[in-house]
């Protein structure tokens, strides 16, 4: 389209001169402005995985329900994912430095209300509030960098801010469990504070308000609410799916009005002036593939990694800072590789490295699948490094595809559009592998069962039976007899692994589906448009 072949002139706040000059001093500078963006991004990120290991506590010392625990994590994901995409189109028009700062402001003082919080009900309310301005801060990020970097050091730029986001989630169960089992549950949140006043330090100092010429001036009401409405139909169904049943009809109903959401806000984006999201973008082959591939990597990566913490605590006994611990080869990989890769595809193009990556995911995936009850540290180890080698390339190269082809106008909807993919196919990996776990566990349990020679249960009671080995545990009555207690455990952990096998064989296939997809990839046709080139 029109938009993705014209080099724009670099952006330029009110008072700069015409002609673009080399940045001097601390403002505008690229890689100070890649530090004060990942300070932001890295509390994001810790904040999605930390907060996990603070939900039992969070629950004791609050009386909260289950059901209380959950909204802890949907709220959040649902805020989250509901808002990306219009986040990015708020920074588009009013600008990313704008609307970092208030995102990181917000989520600070969110955070802060969370930890002071005495009731349940206030820390859902503050959580929905963090998912809100969380969404404010990533698709602002990428459009930070995009306008900062140019092209020949995008890439590299992109590969340390994702090495900052796997190592951020990665560490995020280490850190929770130290300070919920030294400090409080509470430090989890307060802990975001000074990382947010340090964050807005740096930005007001280093962060330069870039404007694209051509900028939205003014916003698409009706969008806004269709696509909202369409992406909470479509998380809800996901969130929900396992505990109503996936043939319940208020999943259905929720999948269907998500069809028909979507559907509706794709025919209404036609008729007016300043879409929500330009339907034209996504005749860009690349940047529709790249789109995808987020969804199905973050399937396979996500949903197969929420199997992994129970498998490793669970299964193998380990605290929530041990598991974290053996998770690191996976972390460690993500850290050395997205630089690398970021270089790689500067070089050479996405399409290889990406292709590349997501074969090495496959891999993984089906090495995990043969993982026993007895399976040691260093076999572990092995699978999770290749799994943490392959993501890098993708992590990094789909973003740049996104990105890099969107007109720079639209860089923060395209922003917001990756992180979206990430939300809904992380959702979608979470449920569809659930699902696949869940079949299989109910499908051996009853054989399982019997053939361990255990006394005969009823359906009622192997029903509350399964519920808790799919998540590893093993269902001991209290006052069981410790030789019935080790073949009821022998059970739980061999019917959970078997279980988990067949979630991560489709997590494989899925995979291999994506590394066709990668080849439909290539650099950024919009690379240029970055303000970065006229300012290094």
């Amino acid at each position: 389209m029109t938009s993705q072949t014209t080099v724009e002139k670099a952006p330029r706040e009110p008072d700069d001169i015409l002609v673009p000059a080399p940045v001097k001093g601390l403002r505008g500078h690229p890689w100070l402005t890649l530090f004060a963006v990942a300070i932001g991004v890295m509390m994001v990120a810790l904040d999605g995985t930390i907060v996990a290991i603070a939900n039992p506590a969070i629950q004791q010392d609050l009386g909260a329900s289950l059901a209380d625990v959950q909204w802890i994590t949907n709220g959040y994901m649902l805020a989250l994912a509901v808002s990306l995409i219009t986040a990015g189109k708020l920074g588009d028009r009013f600008g990313h430095r704008q609307t970092f700062l208030i995102g990181i402001a917000g989520f600070a003082a969110a955070s802060a209300a969370i930890g002071l919080s005495g009731s349940v009900s206030l820390v859902i309310s503050f959580r929905v509030l963090q998912g809100l301005f969380g969404a404010l801060l990533m698709p602002a990020a990428l459009g930070l960098l995009r306008a900062t970097f140019p092209a020949e050091k995008l890439n590299m730029a992109i590969g340390i801010w994702g090495m900052v986001i796997g190592a951020s989630t990665a560490g995020g169960p280490i850190l929770g469990g130290v300070l919920v089992e030294h400090v409080s549950w509470q430090s989890v949140f307060f802990i975001n504070v000074p990382v947010g006043v340090i964050a807005l330090l740096f930005g007001f100092v280093i962060l330069r308000d870039h404007r694209a010429e051509n900028a939205p001036k003014s916003f698409d009401i009706g969008g806004i609410v269709l696509l909202s409405q369409a992406m909470f139909c479509l998380i809800w169904a996901l969130i929900k799916g396992s505990e109503w049943g996936w043939g319940d009809w208020r999943t259905l109903g929720f999948l269907g009005a998500a069809v028909l959401l979507f559907t509706v806000f794709a025919l209404s984006q036609k008729n007016v002036r300043e879409p929500l999201i330009p339907l034209a973008m996504f005749r860009s082959v690349p940047l529709s593939a790249g789109v995808v591939l987020m969804v199905l990597m973050a399937f396979a990566f996500m949903g197969g990694l929420f199997f992994v913490t129970f498998y490793l605590q669970n299964v193998h006994g380990m605290s929530p800072v041990d598991s974290g611990l053996h998770l690191l080869p996976l972390t460690g990989m993500m850290i050395v590789g997205s630089p690398l890769a970021g270089a790689a595809i500067t070089r050479f193009g996405p399409r290889v490295p990406l292709v590349g990556g997501m074969v090495s995911v496959a891999v993984a995936m089906f090495g995990m699948s043969q993982l026993t009850v007895g399976t040691g540290t260093l076999t572990m180890s092995l699978w999770f490094a290749l799994l943490g080698f392959g993501l890098a390339p993708v992590m990094v190269g789909a973003t740049e595809v996104i990105v890099g082809n969107a007109p720079m106008e639209l860089s923060g909807v395209a922003g917001g559009l990756q992180q979206a993919a990430m939300q809904v196919g992380g959702s979608l990996g979470t449920a569809v592998l659930g699902a696949v776990m869940a079949a299989r566990v109910d499908a051996d349990l009853d054989g399982n069962w019997k053939a361990a020679e255990l006394p005969p249960v009823g359906p009622a009671q192997l029903d509350q039976a399964s519920a808790a080995i799919k998540v590893g545990m093993p269902p001991v009555a209290p006052g069981t007899p410790p030789e019935i207690a080790m073949k009821i455990t022998d059970v739980a952990h061999d019917t959970f692994v078997s279980g988990m096998s067949s979630a991560f064989m489709v997590a494989g296939i899925v995979a291999v589906v994506a590394a066709l997809v990668a080849t439909l990839t290539k650099r950024g046709a919009n690379a240029e448009a970055g303000a970065g080139a006229a300012h290094i």
